[in-house]
């Protein structure tokens, strides 16, 4: 018996183990239970099929990779960076698990009041929200999402993406936390509805718990990964990051071309990076000097070049520019 037992406990430890990283989350409710808005049927095969799918190849793209021991979230904060496989799946298990989480079969549901306020503030009311998400997801050709999110900012915004896209991923055009998702992928209504998008846009605020969204509301207010996205919106930053590859990195091969056509550009892209709009929780002096060297370090490169300098002495102004860049980078990481 103490031997079965024994084997028992190692066949846990085994299971609990060689788990994969991300796995199907379970609903709190049955299938049936949104039904009519939204049927049994399509449920099951949305939840068990679709879904399903997003997680298997999720962890089977990211088995045995760095990306194995990576936070969801920080998948998707990194979407361009990452392999298709990784960023269309790393959506879908997000995408799909948040929109079970705003679904609910309980009859009116109402906004926390700081929730109902946002609205009023941004929207007006709650029927000009609807409107607007019903108009984005409408609107939006083929597979894809409408969302409401939390912008970095602070405020509320309507916005939509593709496929399995979101507003967390650099990728999308307005960003922010998402707190509410609506999936316009055919799987999701066209058993019930065939091609009818529009009847089940209507059905849908039927579903929706506003209990959740409120309490997804609050949370996201105080998320770190809000700032993260703020940080990770500076648009100018990652401009300028572009042209450092393209003129420091080639010099630790002693490829001095690259900085010699491009002095120009590096400069102006300097110039533009000092101009804009910093992040809010990066306004402090520390990167405002930067900046501000980074802008002086440009132009005497820029200059250095034009004059045909020695390669050394601009080798070793690129360096001190590329040090002070990653000042700026390590600011955004914390």
């Amino acid at each position: 018996m103490k031997k079965i037992l024994f084997l028992f406990v190692l066949l846990a430890n085994y299971l609990s183990f060689s788990q994969s990283p991300y796995t199907l989350p379970q609903l709190k409710y049955t299938y049936a239970a949104l039904e009519p808005s939204i049927d049994s049927t399509t449920m099951i095969i949305h939840h068990t099929k679709h879904h399903q799918a997003y997680v298997n190849n999720l962890n089977k793209a990211i088995a045995g990779t760095k990306l194995e021991s990576l936070p969801l979230e920080e998948l998707l904060l990194n979407a361009t960076l990452i392999p298709d496989a990784v960023r269309n799946n790393a959506g879908g298990h997000y995408n799909h698990s948040l929109f079970w989480e705003i679904l609910t079969p309980k009859k009116d549901t109402k906004p926390s009041l700081e929730l109902f306020k946002a609205i009023e503030t941004n929207f007006k009311n709650i029927d000009s929200l609807k409107k607007l998400m019903n108009q984005a997801a409408s609107t939006r050709f083929g597979s894809g999402w409408a969302w409401l999110i939390l912008t970095p900012d602070k405020k509320l915004a309507v916005t939509s993406t593709a496929n399995q896209d979101n507003p967390i991923m650099d990728v999308a055009s307005v960003r922010g936390i998402p707190l509410i998702g609506i999936d316009v992928w055919e799987h999701a209504y066209y058993l019930k509805y065939q091609n009818k998008r529009t009847d089940y846009l209507g059905a849908i605020w039927n579903l929706i718990d506003w209990e959740t969204v409120s309490l997804k509301y609050m949370n996201a207010l105080s998320n770190p990964l809000l700032e993260k996205i703020e940080k990770d919106n500076w648009k100018e930053l990652k401009d300028f990051y572009k042209i450092i590859i393209e003129t420091c990195h080639p010099l630790e091969e002693n490829n001095f071309g690259p900085i010699r056509e491009l002095s120009g550009e590096l400069y102006l892209k300097a110039l533009i990076l000092k101009k804009s709009t910093i992040p809010t929780s990066l306004k402090h002096e520390k990167t405002k000097l930067a900046l501000e060297k980074m802008l002086i370090l440009s132009k005497e490169i820029h200059a250095m070049v034009e004059k045909n300098e020695k390669e050394e002495h601009i080798r070793k102004k690129m360096e001190e520019l590329h040090t002070t860049f990653h000042e700026v980078q390590a600011y955004c990481m914390h």
